[in-house]
């Protein structure tokens, strides 16, 4: 089984004129799992199935397919373009968590979380998360920037210590990041940053990176 949302980046051009991370454990059920990144589709049951709070796992929840495609972007000055200062990206989408509705990343960040979630006491088994990047992001001018002028690190909002997705930089093909171990929820905010170590020409630069997450 596996789950594949994705995020596109952009990068524009213009011419002249980041407590331990937040990882807990979830109930065994039936085999499932769920991986959010940005955007996702998650309903909470109401509040009266439990009498009282919405906790998706600890009282009831449903992960749903769906959720528009996040895109992560920066926009650069002639002056600035190729002179080595890394630059933030700001991404969109929502940032707050389906574990609890915790409001779990600051704004511009990419939420990545979700489960995998298999019946039974064993706890031998984990799934796991990669990342699917092409070579280069492409103006439609024909120029290009190589994928892994991109990177991220990984926060959380009261978080402290290591997180469930490590910070990466990207790179071509299918590279894994991170495992999630079985019936636990796993949740990290990425915050992306562009290089900015190569004078490209102007132009508008995109490109789709793909996350996937594949159960044993």
């Amino acid at each position: 089984m596996r789950i594949i949302p994705a995020i596109a980046l952009l990068l524009a051009l213009l011419v002249p004129g980041s407590a331990l991370g937040f990882q807990v454990p979830i109930d065994a059920g039936d085999r499932s799992v769920y991986l959010r990144v940005g955007d996702g589709e998650f309903e909470n049951y109401p509040w009266w199935v439990n009498g009282g709070g919405i906790r998706p796992w600890t009282s009831g929840g449903s992960p749903e397919s769906g959720g528009a495609v996040s895109q992560v972007r920066v926009v650069l000055s002639p002056l600035d373009i190729g002179n080595g200062v890394p630059q933030p990206m700001t991404g969109n989408g929502r940032t707050s968590s389906d574990y609890d509705g915790f409001q779990f990343c600051n704004a511009g960040q990419i939420y990545v979380g979700g489960f995998f979630r298999r019946p039974g006491a064993s706890n031998n088994f984990a799934a796991q998360l990669s990342v699917l990047s092409p070579p280069t992001l492409n103006s439609a001018q024909g120029n290009t920037i190589p994928v892994s002028e991109i990177s991220w690190t990984t926060s959380g909002i009261g978080d402290s210590g290591a997180q469930p997705v490590p910070p990466g930089q990207l790179a071509a093909g299918s590279n894994p990041l991170t495992t999630f171990q079985q019936n636990t929820w796993n949740e990290s905010c990425l915050s992306f940053s562009y290089a900015n170590s190569q004078v490209v020409a102007a132009g508008t630069y995109t490109t789709t990176v793909t996350f996937t997450l594949v159960t044993p």
